[in-house]
């Protein structure tokens, strides 16, 4: 079988690597693969998850694609996006190259649901999570998703941020989330449920919860502590509320925000694994949550002697790139293709004669009257653009490093079948110097794109409580 398999440089791909390397031949992606060696039933491929057609090329010839991708750190030196709107454009690209490339099977790495909760409720992690199923399953390719609570190994970024706050603190006063309900795992047997998923056929779509055990946060303290053969006061606090945890954790376990915070938000929750999920062989891991953490604290152990210094995403990113991502409302009855357009003649519209625009031969040409020529020159893709999907590739102007051939990109397209849009540049290199673009012109497009959000927000309501109406005469009529 011909695996693709993303994530495969991370914490739990890197491990589910060499188990399926074993009877499979893997197409092994990452954003990097500096370092990176081919071997056997191994090719290490290059792929930019947020190029659509980055992912269709690594997925020719697949049969299963293995999804392990979770977008919560920023991608570029500029990051302006949630981590909700970025895990969304991901997810579709997946799961429209999977539909054209003929993959028969797509396998996720999910999050325990909490039980009979309105989704409205959930934490924006959670939500992010539960965007994700549905987006990969859009498109009509079968997806196995497996839901996990806790994940107990040695890195990744719950497990690893309370064995700092077990490690670092003499004492604990214990906040209201430590009271909460969660279903630690193994990652021996999280990688083993993957594994068995890939052996699966499958016609519909399916979700499948793993845990050994259910437990809280306050017992998840007191066995690693245990494990650590440590001493660790406890003091009950449960009126402390998550907002004002946050910055604590953050402080102690020396993890960024981004990565802290989200995790934090969900903690809030009853994390427990579903009786309807539940399938026998997969759902009930075996390994014990005190056997887990003794094997996350040895194999821990093992990589400090190996391990030598890595830089963080953000250090390694060279180019002085910027991502932009804004998630705006826009009438049911529009088209992508009108939204765009209607972006063009507003930008206008808002800018009176400041800002101008101009269409010509697919080609959007941005201008300010101080310049002769255009800030900014985008040409639409009609290869790479479709219903749901319009591609504007940045081709020059005054205000953008134009490479024959570049990747700069702004893109309009539509969540779901809803009525959500996702308006999102890419690889985008100012020309202004950086210290000046990230306070002028950066700050100026957050404002914009905003200010643009509000209209097309206004207009939905407005035209679709109005076709709501019509349409409830014309049926009166009848």
């Amino acid at each position: 079988m011909n695996i693709l398999l993303t994530g495969a440089s991370g914490y739990i791909g890197g491990h589910l690597l060499k188990e399926l390397k074993k009877n499979h031949h893997i197409v092994a992606a990452s954003r990097s693969t500096k370092n990176k060696e081919n071997e056997e039933n191994v090719e290490w491929k290059k792929v930019d998850l947020f190029s659509l057609k980055d992912v269709e090329d690594a997925m020719e010839g697949i049969d299963t694609a293995i999804y392990l991708v979770h977008s919560m750190m920023p991608s570029a030196k500029l990051t302006q996006a949630s981590f909700m709107d970025m895990d969304a454009i991901l997810a579709d690209n997946f799961g429209r190259a999977a539909k054209t490339k003929g993959v028969k099977h797509i396998i996720f790495m999910s999050g325990i649901m909490p039980p009979d909760e309105d989704e409205e409720d959930l934490s924006d992690h959670l939500k992010s999570r539960k965007e994700c199923e549905k987006i990969l399953g859009f498109y009509g390719v079968p997806v196995s998703t497996l839901r996990a609570g806790l994940i107990i190994g040695p890195k990744g970024s719950s497990f690893p941020i309370l064995k700092k706050l077990t490690e670092r603190l003499p004492a604990l006063v214990l906040p209201k989330w430590a009271y909460s309900k969660t279903a630690p795992v193994a990652l021996d047997d999280v990688v083993a449920g993957l594994k068995a998923l890939v052996d699966r056929d499958i016609t519909e779509n399916e979700v499948i919860d793993i845990s050994h055990d259910v437990t809280t946060y306050k017992e998840m303290f007191k066995e690693t502590a245990a494990v650590m053969n440590k001493k660790l006061p406890m003091i009950n606090l449960p009126i402390i509320p998550v907002w004002l945890s946050k910055p604590v954790v953050r402080l102690i376990a020396g993890e960024p925000k981004e990565l802290v915070y989200p995790l934090l938000d969900s903690l809030v929750h009853d994390m427990v694994p579903s009786k309807k999920n539940y399938m026998e062989g997969i759902s009930n891991a075996p390994t014990p949550i005190k056997e887990s953490i003794k094997k996350a604290f040895e194999e821990d152990k093992d990589d400090k002697k190996k391990k030598k210094s890595s830089k963080s995403i953000g250090d390694e990113l060279k180019k002085s790139d910027v991502k932009s991502v804004q998630r705006i409302m826009i009438p049911s009855s529009w088209t992508i293709d009108q939204t765009a357009n209607y972006y063009a003649n507003w930008l206008s519209r808002i800018g009176y004669s400041f800002i101008n625009t101009s269409i010509e031969n697919e080609k959007l040409m941005i201008s300010l009257p101080i310049f002769k020529e255009p800030i900014l020159i985008l040409e639409k893709s009609k290869e790479r653009s479709s219903e749901n999907r319009v591609l504007f590739y940045i081709r020059g102007g005054k205000f953008a490093r134009s490479v024959e051939g570049g990747r700069a990109r702004l893109e309009f397209r539509r969540v779901l079948d809803t009525n959500e849009c996702l308006i999102a540049i890419h690889e985008y290199e100012p020309t202004l110097p950086w210290f000046i673009y990230k306070f002028t012109q950066a700050r100026v497009h957050i404002i914009v794109m905003t200010l643009f959000g509000y209209e097309t927000k206004l207009l939905a309501k407005t035209l679709d409580s109005k076709y709501l109406v019509d349409r409830t005469k014309q049926l009166a009529d009848r």
